[in-house]
Parts: structure tokens; sequence; C-alpha cells
């Protein structure tokens, strides 16, 4: 928001001194431009010395409270300072931001009533000499500024909110994620841990197997062996005992009959 050009205020800031509240009093209205920022909206003043120098500040609303904010360098984090409207000093908590140098004063209700009413702003301490604007069309400007900044509020709080349901449901599909993955992975280490079992098993079986035929191959050579020094020990008894002779035919286990002829 600017009231006045800087040097259309100065002028106007000297002839209301010289000719007193009457003439201040006939400063003409201007229009306070509004401009919506990120959850709140706020109005540019200018704020002139004597010497002419300019100290820009701001009225900021979020539509619940109006904000006088400023900036000067080495202002503490916080502090207790006066504003006076038409020479009135009205004192309020001043904050500051995270920004170098940058802070907030909360207007309070008395503060705000007396911005709308007054005639003049004045702010001893926001530079090196004192600086000072008009309020001319205070009243509705800040009205405005207070409208915009519940409109603005408003949408910020709704557009949070949105951001905020798609932050919970992209957490939420996140961990549902997670979670079949999880299972997913569960499920194919038991799938693996499975297939493993089942090898080990069939491996332990072949094994086995090959170790069943080796012993039956082992078996068979034993007898086979056993059989042949059974049949070299016999054949050596029977050359010990018979010497160059050689043993009697033996007949047949089943025996012979001869046939017999009846008489016909």
């Amino acid at each position: 928001m600017r009231l006045l050009g800087a040097g259309a205020v100065l002028c106007a800031l000297v002839a209301a001194a010289v000719a007193g509240p009457s003439a201040a009093a006939s400063l003409e209205a201007s229009a306070w431009a509004i401009t919506p920022e990120d959850g709140a909206c706020h109005t540019d003043l200018e704020l002139v010395a004597r010497s002419g120098a300019v100290a820009p500040v701001a009225l900021v609303s979020d539509g619940e409270h109006v904000m006088l904010r400023f900036t000067r360098e080495g202002v503490p984090s916080q502090a207790f300072l006066p504003i006076r409207v038409d020479q009135k000093p009205f004192a309020n908590l001043v904050q500051r931001t995270g920004d170098e140098g940058l802070a907030v004063m909360d207007l309070s209700g008395e503060t705000l009533s007396a911005l709308r009413h007054g005639k003049t702003l004045q702010i001893a301490w926001l530079s090196d000499e004192a600086v000072s604007a008009s309020l001319a069309g205070a009243a509705q400007g800040i009205a405005d500024l207070k409208t915009c900044g519940a409109q603005v509020a408003s949408q910020h709080r709704a557009r949070e909110a949105g951001l905020e349901a798609q932050r919970a449901r992209a957490e939420a599909d996140a961990r549902a994620k997670a979670v079949a993955d999880e299972q997913l992975a569960a499920a194919r280490a038991q799938t693996a841990a499975a297939e493993a079992m089942r090898q080990r098993a069939a491996a332990e079986a072949e094994e086995m197997s090959a170790q069943a035929e080796q012993d039956r191959a082992m078996a068979d050579a034993e007898r086979r062996r056993a059989l042949a020094d059974q049949e070299r020990r016999r054949a050596l008894a029977a050359q010990y005992y018979y010497g160059d002779r050689q043993p009697a035919p033996q007949p047949p286990p089943w025996g012979y009959y001869r046939p017999y002829d009846y008489p016909r």
C-alpha cells in the first residue's frame, strides 16, 4: 500500500505541521493497494522523515491479526516498542523473524482503532530520525486488508489441508506398499527356503541311493570273492585228495531208472 508519493506526503506533513490539525484533516484520502501473499494480504506504507528519507513498512493481515512488518538492522529478537498515532503512543510487541533484520509488530485492537480513526502515523525508532505518514483512508484500507487476509488465509488453509491430505495418502500408500513388499519378500523367502529344503532332500536321497548302490556293489563283489575263494579251496582240496586221479563222475542228483518193458 502506498498512501502518497514520498514528496507529496512530506509536503502534506509539513503543511499540516504549519497549518495545524485542520490542514491535516483536509488531506485527501488515497486508495490503499492490497496485495495477496502466501496466507495473508499486505499493503505498503512509506514513512517519510523531514530530510526526505523514506522508510518502507507494510501492514499485513491474515484476517484475524494485523501486523506492522518492517526491516531494521540490529532489531532485537523481542521488544516492546511504541508507535504514535496523532502524537499518542501505542506500544506493541515486536518479534524478529528468521530473515535478517526483518521483524513484525502485532498490533493490538486499541492500536488498530487508533490507526482507523487517526490522521498521522509516526515511528521514532524505525530509522535515524522520526518518520511519519498520513493515515487518510486507513479505516477502509484496514477493513479491506482484513477481508483480503481472511479470504487468502482461508484459501491457504484449504490448500494446506489438501496438501496434507495428499501427503497423508502418499504416506499411507508408501506404508501399504512397504507392508506388501515385506509380505512379498517373506513369501519369496519362504518359497526359496522350501525350494532349498526340497533340493537338499533330493540331494540327500540321491546320495543315499548312490550309497546303497555302492553298498550293493561292494556286497556283490564280496560275495563273488567269497565264491571264488570257496571254489579255489575246493579245487585245492580235490587236488590234494585225488592227486593225478580224476574223481569218479557223480550221478545226477535225480537218479536214473531203466525203463521196464511189460510183456505183451
